[in-house]
């Protein structure tokens, strides 16, 4: 996969481009952050510093909102001419007062040379210390912070080399020990990392991931059984999946959440046995997640990413206790601007809803959302913050924006400005871009959030600078958002029923395509027979449950003994062609061969897994080839409520060489996975997940104006209500358990129409080959 990857030297070239660009209208050039990867990769020296000069440090009003600067000099001052940068939080869970942020320091702005910075504060943020850097005239990056469950801190660092370090802190930041030789934490690029807080068996390990830009070379995960001391060896990570977040739940589980780097498909990826400390890591269930968008580069931050997915638990103890969240800032189809979406899983990461817009001011594609992150309290409620440029009319000065969720993100609060707007273009350390995150640690009363922004003028350069600040947001914390979330459903009949006909509509004028994701899997035993036992002959059955295929709902579907599943058509072909085969609409393509289900003990078998309203209808075919050779066994899964299906392949002794899988609408609208030996294998298992065109559904629910903050928070109201029809899929699908080296070939490659062949000539139909009457079955 080298086409993915970028010199240096071209890589720099680009950025320079980029910065010659400049963000002043808001719609600077973007780029996929997988293909141009913005590398932490020394490149300046250090600049020398010809005096220090110092300023009143910033105390930002907004509000009732307050901003305290935090990278202040000994006296507390702003120091004059450095910039701060893509800060990280952590605040002790046994003292509130205590919290430490860590950031990339960057001495002068002349160089982009950065350090490992980092403040501490003992009075719940109204003053800041800043004693230094990690390991002064050392090149670092990255940073991430923690805590565990004692108040004991965690920094991890990045190095020139994309190694690491780990550092721990007893005394709430104030001073910090690195844990080992430098670089010798392993990691790489983009890394993140999480500390297993529960009672089990992995209480106090450390999982990290990271990019594909790795310090040994391979693998995008390790694991710290000792405190984070020590790191084992490196894992890869189904799909390459990055610029994501990890977190633990109640029992232990670890779930990675990503980006796919070669197919821009998100995932939720769990590992079961991850605690268990004598046990190699695997990665038991891996889960695609419609997120409304991929994630983006550049345009707002020319330099920098505009977002990463968070993944989050709740842990509260109640009923949303390990539901599994993610968010991101994404940049959704036909858009070059980037909106915040959200997911979530009921089912420990099985399913999940689809995905939330929870910025609410109507679309417009030249406005950002940028950075969005959030956490999750103890008691549950969500808390999510970003970068907004709604208020502003040159699209580039931005705002921190808030909003939070007591109902386990089925409806969020309207949003509230909780800074004064900022140039993010202004004060570059030589390298243009204001980080590539900001984060946000959430107590039962409110969240602590570190961001960085350009209150400060230098008026030696004649524009303001990059400083890092820390603000306190909560539901009683501003005029604007009410104490109660559920005060934004108070127009709930009125949102309610603006969203219901307008996602109808959209649904109607536009029918997406499907995309395909690996899942890996095996095989759920039929054990119901159709009675299906012959060659070239289709049988109708009726469906335990209506189920949408595209746009269209069935009750019943024809399954033909050579491997395809029709709604509306009952041919049975035996030859095979690559798709569209013209006139054959709504059509699944498990895997279409000449096959033989004569002999005895083949046919097709039917079960169901799980209760209603969210059951998975498993359609397995025990074939052989014409005339009764060789293995071909693979099944369909329908599921209950949604247009999602799988398909799980067993022994298929002539893998794709002469079959065609894949999902067709009609003449024009298909999605194909392989055909007689071009495209993906016939091996483990691929999740076909509908996709929504143009714009993401929640987006028109902006149409209102006033209206547009009601609408939508009441979106996800219906979108929530349809979750938990999603999430009961959990037996079943932990039965298609993901394999732990899924093959990366995610085939998002064939995206929907993306390069379909033109409309072939069907292959012609040929002669029937005289075939021997098979003996009767035994």
């Amino acid at each position: 996969m080298n086409c993915f990857k970028l010199s240096t030297a071209k890589l720099l070239i680009g950025l320079a481009f980029l910065a010659a660009l400049g963000t002043a209208s808001g719609q600077a050039l973007t780029w996929d952050p997988h293909t141009r990867k913005p590398l932490e990769k020394y490149d300046n020296p250090p600049a020398y510093i010809y005096r220090l000069e110092t300023s009143p440090r910033m105390v930002s009003p907004h509000g009732v909102f307050i901003s305290f600067q935090v990278n202040v000099d000994a006296n507390g001052n702003n120091i004059v001419g450095d910039a701060a940068n893509e800060c990280t939080i952590s605040v002790d869970p046994t003292n509130g007062s205590r919290m430490a942020i860590g950031w990339r320091q960057f001495n002068n702005v002349t160089s982009n040379f950065r350090q490992g910075g980092w403040g501490y504060t003992t009075d719940g943020g109204l003053h800041w210390t800043f004693p230094g850097v990690l390991e002064p005239g050392v090149f670092r990056s990255d940073p991430v912070t923690n805590s565990d469950e004692t108040g004991t801190f965690f920094y991890l660092s990045l190095l020139q080399t994309f190694c690491e370090n780990m550092y721990r802190s007893t005394n709430g930041g104030q001073s910090w020990t690195e844990l080992q030789a430098d670089g010798l934490a392993g990691g790489g690029d983009k890394q993140w990392f999480t500390i297993d807080k529960t009672n089990g068996p992995g209480h106090g390990f450390q999982y990290q991931s990271w990019d594909t830009t790795t310090c040994s070379g391979s693998g995008q995960f390790s694991r710290s059984t000792d405190g984070g001391v020590t790191w084992q060896a490196t894992i890869a990570v189904p799909f390459s999946a990055d610029l994501g977040t990890l977190d633990v739940d109640t029992n232990g589980n670890l779930f990675i959440g990503g980006e796919g780097d070669f197919n821009n498909v998100f995932y939720c990826i769990r590992s079961s046995n991850a605690q268990i400390g004598n046990q190699t890591p695997t990665f038991d269930q891996v889960t695609p997640v419609n997120m409304g968008g991929v994630l983006g580069g550049g345009g707002i931050n020319p330099a920098g990413l505009d977002g990463q997915l968070f993944l989050a638990i709740d842990r509260s103890g109640g009923p949303t206790n390990n539901n599994v969240y993610m968010l991101a800032s994404v940049v959704p189809p036909g858009r070059s601007t980037t909106d915040v979406m959200f997911a979530r899983s009921t089912d420990g990461g099985l399913t999940f809803s689809a995905p939330l817009k929870i910025n609410d001011d109507p679309v417009n594609p030249s406005k950002w959302h940028w950075f969005g992150t959030f956490s999750v309290a103890p008691n549950g409620r969500l808390d999510a913050v970003w970068y907004d440029t709604r208020n502003a009319a040159n699209n580039t000065d931005s705002q921190l924006f808030y909003s939070y969720s007591t109902n386990a993100g089925a409806t969020w609060s309207p949003n509230v400005a909780v800074s004064a707007a900022f140039n993010p273009s202004e004060g570059y350390p030589n390298q243009s871009k204001i980080g590539d995150y900001i984060t946000i640690v959430s107590d039962n009363t409110g969240g602590n959030v570190a961001y960085s922004a350009t209150f400060n003028f230098n008026p030696n350069r004649g524009q303001h600078e990059e400083d890092v600040y820390y603000v306190r947001v909560s539901p009683t914390g501003g005029s604007t958002p009410t104490p109660t979330p559920t005060a934004s459903p108070t127009p709930t009949p009125t949102a309610t029923a603006s969203p219901t006909p307008t996602a109808t509509a959209t649904a109607t004028a536009c029918v997406g395509q499907y995309v395909i994701s690996q899942i890996g899997g095996s095989i759920v035993p039929g054990t119901t027979d159709i009675g299906n036992h012959g060659d070239d002959t289709v049988t109708t059955i009726a469906l335990p449950f209506p189920y949408t295929l595209y746009d269209q709902s069935f009750t019943s579907i024809n399954l033909s003994s050579n491997g395809n599943a029709q709604f509306v058509t009952t041919d049975t072909t035996f030859t095979n062609q690559c798709l569209p085969w013209a006139a054959h609409n709504y059509s699944i393509y498990p895997y279409w061969d000449d096959l033989y289900l004569v002999n005895s003990g083949f046919g097709i078998f039917t079960s169901v897994s799980g209760t209603a309203p969210s059951r998975i209808f498993n359609i397995e075919w025990r074939a052989q080839y014409f005339p009764g050779s060789g293995s071909a066994g693979f099944e369909l899964r329908l599921y209950e409520g949604q247009t999602r299906f799988d398909v799980i392949y067993g022994t298929v002794t002539s893998g794709n060489t002469s079959a065609t899988a894949g999902v067709q609408r009609n003449d024009t609208a298909f999605t194909q996975y392989f055909c007689n030996g071009s495209g993906g294998a016939a091996i483990g298992g691929q999740s076909y997940i509908a996709q929504p065109c143009g714009t993401p559904s929640p987006t028109p629910t902006a149409t209102p104006t006033a209206t547009a903050i009601a609408t939508a928070t009441a979106t996800p109201t219906a979108t929530a209500t349809a979750t938990p029809t999603a999430t009961a899929t959990a037996t079943a699908t932990a039965t298609a358990t993901p394999t732990s080296t899924p093959v990366a070939t995610a085939t998002a490659t064939p995206t929907p129409t993306g390069t379909p062949r033109a409309t072939p000539t069907p292959r012609s139909e040929p002669t029937p080959r005289t075939r021997p009457t098979p003996p009767p079955r035994p």
